[in-house]
């Protein structure tokens, strides 16, 4: 590797192993910072005249060759191929000293690839966090379109995958949409840390030329400069929590995606995907197989890990900055990858999903789901609920052993069992009584739910 490829070498009189060589370089990835480092680059150049360490010639002559730079790499990409760098910053770094010469070395006055390659990522980031929010609100929309088209749809509700009480398919749309709804808050909290300006910190002890850090901020569109120069280039907990916010969105889509896996088999046939988001199979004919959201269910471990990887290269390192830190930026790069993308593919699914309202019904209205109604109609007689739960076990024995749900029982059978029941009971047995009673703040009855749409699109505007 030539001298021209790397920002070092005045202390090395010998030759670098190859396969060193290869096993050091970042640049296969870390261009992906290419335009951070370019805009982080002028912002320093302005920094460095300010200070009246470049002339306004020189600053002026650095900044028209990076912008050239800047043009050149968004409209080829060619540009990056083939060439040897050992990262991105040296990269830039060379191809501004072929375009304008000697000038262009001193750019790199007053600051380390320490602080830069963190500048840099916290550049990148920042516009990745809000990338990922609008993604999440894909799904978002996709749920409310969905449920805004089914608000009479009901479904069973379940606990421990065995129905417990019946609930409204929007309410279920609703629930994914409050999960999405706490990322989307995770995601701005996170980026409050990600906007911290680390240049100016240098190698480890900041600089020593008259730089105006807060000037340089402004200039980057950073709320904040780094309070202690050691922590700002050691610092990678902006990583971590970006990665953990991913692994909670990605938490949330395979819930999602198992739910719809599940309800989409034959043995409970509430949903089917359309054929433009499900595959078939090699062998049996007969096959839909929900490919798109398993593969989503299963790249959710994908982002787990980068989590476990981060910390783990974390864990152990001295201050300041050391190497390992250089394994951050594929974690972080494939994260958003895996999470921009999975958002995407599930919006696409949930607007590709049909539902069975006849068979959901049918499972919400059988299976003594309405067990807990009649429990309430008892306490509403004056019967302790503890007792009342009881009483209505035995009738539920009762009605599995006829073969009969609670409402195909007579009255008589029922007051055997519990002389509080009367004539009225089957009022408060009906699946739109058992819906309708659910009526406080974040219950399953259609007025709420209908006030629960109308909040959630109106915070998709905000």
């Amino acid at each position: 590797m030539s001298d021209s490829k790397n920002l070092w070498g005045g202390r090395f009189t010998g030759e670098a192993d190859r396969g060193f060589v290869d096993f050091n370089r970042s640049f296969g990835f870390d261009r992906r910072l290419f335009a951070a480092d370019v805009r982080a680059s002028v912002a320093h150049c302005n920094g460095l005249a300010s200070a009246g360490v470049l002339t306004d010639e020189e600053a002026t002559k650095i900044i028209r060759g990076l912008q050239t730079i800047l043009d050149r790499g968004l409209a080829d990409a060619g540009y990056f191929d083939n060439l040897e760098f050992e990262d991105v910053h040296s990269f830039v770094e060379s191809r501004l000293v072929e375009l304008i010469g000697d000038t262009g070395r001193k750019l790199h006055t007053g600051r380390s690839r320490n602080d830069q390659v963190a500048t840099d990522l916290r550049l990148w980031l920042r516009d990745a966090v809000d990338d990922l929010v609008l993604n999440v609100s894909s799904p978002q929309e996709a749920l409310l379109d969905l449920a805004e088209s089914h608000l009479s749809a009901v479904l069973p509700g379940y606990t421990h995958l065995q129905r417990a009480q019946p609930i409204l398919f929007a309410h279920w749309c609703l629930a994914y949409f409050e999960m999405l709804a706490r990322d989307r808050e995770r995601l701005a909290n996170c980026r409050k840390r990600v906007n911290v300006l680390p240049l100016g910190s240098a190698a480890l002890a900041g600089t020593s030329y008259p730089i105006d850090r807060e000037s340089v901020a402004r200039e980057l569109g950073f709320d904040s400069v780094s309070r202690n120069s050691i922590d700002a280039v050691s610092d990678r907990d902006f990583c971590v929590e970006f990665v953990s916010a991913g692994s909670l969105i990605m938490v949330h889509l395979s819930r999602l995606a198992e739910d719809i896996i599940i309800y989409s088999t034959a043995e409970f046939g509430f949903f089917e995907l359309s054929d433009a988001v499900a595959t078939g199979s090699s062998l049996m004919p007969q096959k839909k197989n929900p490919d798109s959201m398993e593969l989503v269910r299963g790249k959710a471990g994908r982002v787990f890990g980068h989590g476990t990887s981060l910390l783990t290269m974390l864990k152990g390192l001295p201050l300041a900055y050391n190497k390992d830190m250089q394994e951050d930026k594929e974690a972080v790069f494939d994260s958003f990858d895996t999470v921009s993308t999975c958002l995407g593919v599930t919006a696409t699914v949930l607007r590709n999903l049909s539902i069975n309202k006849e068979r959901a019904r049918d499972a919400a209205s059988t299976g003594y789901m309405n067990a807990t109604e009649l429990a309430d109609y008892l306490v509403r007689k004056g019967i302790p609920f503890r007792e009342a739960h009881e009483t209505v076990g035995r009738i539920v024995v009762h009605a599995i052993r006829r073969g009969l749900e609670l409402q195909e029982l007579s009255v008589e059978e029922m007051r055997s069992l519990s002389a509080s029941i009367e004539d009225d009971v089957f009022e408060g047995l009906s699946l739109e009584r058992t819906l309708g009673t659910k009526s406080q703040i974040g219950g399953t009855s259609p007025e709420r739910v209908t006030d629960a749409l109308a909040v959630a699109r109106k915070s998709l505007l905000i």
